[in-house]
């Protein structure tokens, strides 16, 4: 790991570079956070999925990245781990 991050950080020298990555902090945020939740109750993808009713394929994608869940997907991963969803704006 840390060959990806001194690559990274060299990367972000680069102001423009440093902006999209900046942009995208939301997303890997999101996307962390629904690892995390499955890991922490407990659970496989597959799981998951018998839980919620959403593709086992589809949890992957999102926790690639390579999806972008609605609030209803949100809603339902959120049912399925025994959460409540809570999304907040801050400054």
């Amino acid at each position: 790991m840390n060959d990806f991050n001194a690559y990274l950080n060299k990367k972000l020298e680069n102001p423009a570079f440093k902006a999209e990555y900046d942009a995208l902090e939301t997303e890997f945020t999101i996307i962390q956070t629904i690892i995390d939740a499955r890991k922490n109750s407990g659970l496989t993808q597959k799981e998951l999925s018998e839980r919620t009713g959403i593709a086992q394929g589809d949890i992957s994608k999102l926790e690639r990245g390579s999806a972008n869940p609605s609030l209803r997907t949100l809603k339902r991963l959120a049912d399925g781990l025994g959460m409540k969803l809570k999304i907040e704006f801050c400054k």
